[in-house]
């Protein structure tokens, strides 16, 4: 099964309200806009979704507000993402805020070390 494209109104919203300081660093996984700091991912989209790794709390405290659980293939969760409802991504100031925590919690994180060139 093929994964769709990100609609591109969600691809704009994403462009707005990811930073690109503090560490932060665009670029795509899977063909999808992603964003790392310290080369670990913090936030991005998949198909109509999108995503953000968040503490425990963070977790917990999006679920209240409509966020489930990130599963890129169906009965396989992502532990530690979730997919943010519509109304916060319809929000830039909100989706920013989110966003802005998962790049705080991910920062903490060790940075992943460049990988070996494949010979």
């Amino acid at each position: 099964m093929a994964w769709k494209k990100s609609p591109p109104e969600l691809v704009s919203t994403f462009e707005r309200v990811v930073p690109t300081k503090g560490g932060a660093e665009r670029r795509k996984m899977f063909g999808y806009p992603a964003a790392f700091v310290g080369g670990n991912m913090f936030a991005g989209l998949h198909e109509d979704n999108f995503v953000l790794r968040l503490d425990d709390a963070g977790l917990e405290e999006a679920k209240r507000l409509g966020a489930s659980d990130f599963e890129p293939m169906p009965g396989r969760a992502m532990k530690g993402w979730v997919v943010l409802p519509g109304k916060i991504v319809a929000e830039d100031a909100v989706a920013r805020r989110w966003v802005e925590r998962a790049l705080r919690h991910v920062a903490k994180m060790p940075p992943k070390g460049k990988r070996p060139a494949k010979r």
